[in-house]
């Protein structure tokens, strides 16, 4: 049986210069890549999901809930939200390379159906950590940035997940917020840096394919008291 080759839909240049993304398709399936890494694939959307579901379930007694993702992506993230989210909610999507959101309204459209035109949602093009400078802004971030804390493909990401990226965050929460982090792999020491920036901190294993299994991956959950 033959296999589909992917075919190389676009590449876009990281802002900072720190190398490209691609954006592959094959057959239905998309993948967008740095280097010979997968950042993401179409067919594997349960743990992002999760990450909007878990944050969620952790803040629904706000009103008026203001959720920020970090990252764009293939929108998984951002449909769970918007599927659970209240109609007075508001959802701040921070996604750094301009290309992807080209990508979301062009070639990837069929995967993004209609979420951006949520009137709940706002996309601003620039890197997440510049939004976590209003103490009190919001009552939940998401960070699905790179594969995580350990799994860096642009080294500025690395300021996120630092001890002083985190009291960033920290700050920037609500009362009884949450800081959720998507990540390809447990890390013990940022485990540590969440505690030690005020987090009360739980971690979840979810599969990447949802019900459907997949390999594990990992998120932490930080409520701010």
């Amino acid at each position: 049986m033959a296999v589909t080759p992917w075919t190389l839909l676009d590449t876009a240049a990281v802002p900072g210069g720190e190398g490209n993304l691609r954006l592959m398709r094959r057959g239905s399936e998309f993948s967008i890549m740095a280097g010979a890494t997968s950042l993401m694939n179409s067919r594997m959307s349960g743990s992002e999901e999760a990450l909007a579901s878990l944050s969620w379930e952790r803040i629904a007694h706000k009103k008026k809930p203001h959720m920020l993702i970090g990252g764009l992506g293939m929108g998984f993230t951002l449909r769970a939200a918007e599927a659970i989210l209240p109609a007075d909610a508001r959802i701040t999507v921070a996604e750094l390379v301009p290309a992807v959101v080209a990508w979301a309204r062009g070639p990837m459209a069929e995967v993004f159906g209609d979420s951006l035109a949520d009137p709940r949602l706002t996309i601003v093009e620039a890197d997440v950590g510049s939004l976590l400078n209003t103490p009190g802004r919001y009552d939940a971030i998401l960070l699905d940035v790179d594969n995580g804390p350990e799994g860096l493909t642009r080294d500025a990401n690395d300021v996120l997940y630092t001890s002083r990226g985190l009291r960033r965050a920290y700050t920037a929460l609500t009362s009884g917020g949450v800081l959720a982090v998507w990540s390809s792999h447990p890390s013990d020491p940022f485990t540590k840096r969440l505690a030690s920036a005020g987090f009360a901190v739980e971690e979840v294993k979810v599969r990447a394919r949802g019900a459907k299994g997949g390999e594990r991956h990992h998120i932490w959950l930080g409520r701010k008291p």
